[in-house]
């Protein structure tokens, strides 16, 4: 897929609905890439026999986001397991965090915009406002203020 013939909202939907979820996950390393983040897809982290796996690692200058890619599309259990992704991405950050020493805020990028857009302090982000939310976190949500144990 070349990721480069996005010209507009439309065309990002379109790809993000037609591609596999592999490719979901390219396309979210894709969109902070062209944010100025260096990225890793699919990484795992191990300690004490406990593994972790990451869909996207995106890091910037000044800020590191855990991105966990959900490509669901509507069904009536789909907001509860959502929830639940939220907890168990919460807990991975929080294993990342432990083992790297780095601070890390956990997001969720959705295939579709959700009825909640955070759920345990984790934003729950659509794919066609990701660009949108990294542009607004210019200045905004930094490790300081990124989820951590006394709130959880």
């Amino acid at each position: 897929m070349n990721f480069e013939d996005i010209k507009d909202h439309n065309d990002l939907q379109k790809i993000s609905i037609e591609s596999i979820w592999q490719n979901f996950e390219k396309l979210v390393a894709f969109i902070f890439e062209k944010n100025d983040f260096q990225v890793e897809i699919g990484r795992v982290k191990t300690s004490n026999k406990k593994r972790r796996q990451y869909d996207v690692i995106a890091r910037s200058k000044d800020r590191t986001f855990l991105v966990e890619c959900k490509r669901w599309s509507g069904n009536r259990y789909r907001l509860s397991a959502l929830k639940k992704a939220a907890m168990d991405h919460r807990e991975r950050s929080e294993f990342y965090r432990k083992l790297t020493n780095e601070c890390a805020v956990p997001i969720i990028v959705t295939l579709i915009e959700e009825e909640i857009q955070v759920f345990e302090d984790v934003p729950l982000i659509p794919v066609f406002r990701l660009n949108s939310f990294l542009a607004e976190m210019d200045g905004g949500l930094s490790c300081s203020q990124a989820p951590d144990e006394s709130n959880a």
